[in-house]
């Protein structure tokens, strides 16, 4: 049992059932028309009892000192230089007052002279990516906006202190619109008033073991680029770690390491002391390449696309590359390369890292398929099957077929990418083909073998070329002059044709600056009805891309051909000049540009010589994927060995452009200038990449 209670004991607490008896639960609304009853009110209302020991003292009575003299009080001189400003939202100083309005809720006010915050640019750039206000406006939302004004507060002296300027004061006032307009005053806004204060600049500068790399220590530090007495820069320091690690991977260190910056700022001495341990590990040469599919693609094939050689300096960009080079064979799925060391440096002589390859095989075999269209050479189905390493290395075979309201094709070709080197690529093709156009009829097997140096997306080259042997037999023939077909008649010929180019351009597909320049020879030998002719067929072609803003380019073309050596009679239809089509004159139907025979039919002559000009013009369309493109065409072809411009013709149009990460889709629209009486009245061409 517990112990007694008194009754008057005040610090006995009350049971529930005492305060909320049983009939306040039966009848509430009667129980709280009862009220308090009157001996709870008064000892409610009552004071609280005194429980003191000063209670019992007795009370004091000092009298008051009537003699007691205070000293007079001397006024204070009333300052002479003090001044009220009339405007509470006026500068606090002279340096202030080169406001920015970045939106209607956000201003910046920046010091008059600029020499004070010479970052001020692009540190508003980074305050608009960042900014809250910017982000999310608040609408006339007042306390929304004050909050999001203190994140921006801090975000702003963080940026501040980023550039070096640690004493800075950011001033933020939130009110009426800061235009102060009275008509929006009823709109919140906010505005910063930035005072620099001096800018911190770069103390002591500790690299830790860079000194270690010798003769490569005073390129290491320039490409680091920050020295003492600098100006405090945190962007400029982090953009110097990433130079310094790229420099060090390029000058034979690839086990470098690299610690984050660490900045100890002296507020008395206004510098930041910088601390970034560096340690480079190392020097080292290249030395094998190793596979870990060698019967897929081995190391020596992998060594043969490298772009470096077995004792080379170790250069991280040549790594990169050979990783990327591997990744296009598409062959693999994913390729990681790992420097490996197999011999320590020793003194002033490089260690040794071989190259270890790690892949993992893609799916090898493909079907593709795809449809077109131009005037004048009708639909076009194309398909075909292809495995891309049927004879490792990289030895490929691919079946195709065509089938057009045109032209019909089946072939076979065997291709095998890297051969001998990077990008060196050795193609044998074999096929069989009908051809039903206007200019002639054509049943022809061929085979043809190549061996070429291809400038590609990932390694363009300046120079590229090609060389090979071209085996052809066909029965062709023409229609007579009343439009019937003609005789057959079957030619065997053998050529060497031959390529070089050189570009300058800065894109394969999308090119905007530079040029290309191009020459084909194909000196060649066809028998005919028991004789033979020799002829040479010669084509030279450049181009000119040149960008007159962010969304212009205009680009030209010209393109010069002759065969001499030959009259046209004895040359085959299928191995003479035309002009006309999409990739030629727009607006004219395919080869339909040149000597006719007395129905209008093309029929082929031993010159050319074309011209275009268009200006490619990207749109805000689609996020900026769709351009147009104004152009002009022209083009003739003449019987004799040298151009003819007496009958040139010219076509002119627009053409829509689908920008890809591939590169565009074309379509183009073309209408003859000054057709003839044989000559659509426009044509339409679908393609990938430019027209040229």
């Amino acid at each position: 049992m517990g112990q007694p209670v008194a009754a008057q004991d005040r610090s006995t607490l009350p049971e529930l059932e005492d305060l909320i008896p049983d009939s306040a639960i039966s009848n509430p609304e009667a129980w709280a028309e009862q009220g308090v009853p009157q001996d709870a009110q008064a000892q409610e209302n009552a004071p609280p009892p005194v429980d003191s020991e000063l209670s019992e003292m007795p009370l004091l009575d000092i009298p008051w000192p009537e003699d007691l003299e205070l000293p007079a009080v001397e006024p204070l001189a009333p300052e002479q230089d003090i001044t009220f400003a009339e405007d509470l939202s006026a500068p606090t100083t002279p340096n202030v007052g080169d406001a920015v309005q970045l939106s209607r809720a956000l201003t910046v006010v920046f010091p008059t002279d600029r020499s004070l915050l010479p970052e001020r640019d692009d540190l508003l750039d980074h305050f608009r990516e960042l900014s809250t206000i910017e982000e999310d406006d608040a609408g006339d939302n007042a306390a929304r906006l004050a909050a999001q004004a203190r994140e921006d507060e801090a975000l702003m002296e963080r940026l501040l202190r980023i550039y070096g300027y640690y004493d800075a004061q950011v001033i933020r006032s939130v009110g009426g619109e800061a235009t102060g307009d009275a008509a929006d005053s009823e709109h919140p806004s906010v505005r910063f008033d930035i005072l620099p204060g001096e800018r911190y600049a770069v103390g002591a500068v500790d690299l830790g073991e860079l000194a270690k790399t010798g003769d490569d220590y005073r390129q290491l530090l320039g490409a680091f680029g920050v020295h003492s007495g600098d100006p405090l820069n945190s962007f400029a320091i982090k953009s110097g770690q990433a130079a310094l690690d790229s420099a060090l991977g390029e000058a034979g260190y690839p086990f470098a390491a690299i610690d984050d910056p660490q900045l100890l700022i002296d507020h008395d001495r206004q510098e930041g002391d910088l601390t970034m341990e560096v340690s480079p590990n190392g020097k080292y040469r290249f030395g094998k390449v190793t596979s870990n599919l060698p019967n897929f693609l081995s190391g020596k094939h992998l060594a043969t696309i490298a772009r470096f050689e077995p004792g080379d300096l170790y250069r991280r960009s040549d790594e990169m590359d050979l990783r990327r080079a591997i990744q296009a064979t598409g062959l693999v799925s994913t390729a990681t390369v790992t420097p490996v060391e197999v011999a320590p440096p020793s003194g002033n002589e490089p260690g040794v890292v071989d190259m270890q390859v790690e892949m993992t095989k893609a799916k090898l075999r493909t079907v593709k398929g795809s449809i077109g269209y131009g005037t004048g050479e009708g639909f076009k189905l194309e398909g075909s099957w292809e495995h891309r390493n049927l004879f490792p290395p990289e030895g490929a075979l691919k079946v195709r077929a065509i089938a057009g309201t045109q032209e019909q094709l089946a072939g076979v070709t065997y291709r095998r990418n890297n051969f001998l080197g990077r990008d060196q690529v050795l193609t044998i093709d074999a096929y069989a083909s009908t051809i039903d156009y206007a200019a002639y009829d054509a049943q022809t097997a061929s085979l043809v073998g190549t061996f070429e140096r291809l400038s590609t997306l990932l390694f363009q080259k300046r120079i590229s070329w090609s060389g090979g042997i071209e085996l052809v037999a066909t029965k062709e023939r023409t229609a007579t002059a009343s439009g019937t077909p003609g005789v057959w008649q079957t030619y065997f010929i053998a050529a060497l044709p031959g390529y070089i180019q050189w570009d300058t351009s800065d894109d394969l597909l999308n090119p905007t600056t530079g040029f290309r320049l191009s020459a084909k020879v194909s000196p060649e030998v066809a028998r005919t009805n028991g004789s033979e002719t020799v002829y040479v067929r010669t084509q030279l072609d450049g181009s000119y891309y040149r960008s007159v803003s962010d969304k212009i380019v205009l680009a030209g073309r010209a393109r010069l051909a002759s065969i001499p050596g030959a009259p046209v009679a004895d040359i085959a239809p299928s191995r003479r000049l035309y002009a006309g089509g999409g990739g030629s004159v727009r607006g004219y139907g395919y080869q339909k540009i040149g000597p006719q025979s007395a129905i209008g039919d093309p029929t082929g002559g031993r010159s050319l010589a074309e011209f275009s000009l268009e200006a490619r013009i990207q749109t805000g369309l689609l996020d900026g994927a769709l351009g147009v493109v104004p152009f002009v065409d022209a083009g003739t072809v003449g019987s004799g060995s040298t151009p003819d411009f007496g009958n040139i013709k010219i076509g002119a149009g627009i053409g829509l452009r689908y920008y890809t990460s591939f590169g565009p889709v074309r379509v183009d629209l073309g209408v003859p200038i000054n057709p003839g009486p044989n000559d659509a009245k426009f044509g339409v061409y679908v393609g990938l990449g430019q027209a040229f």
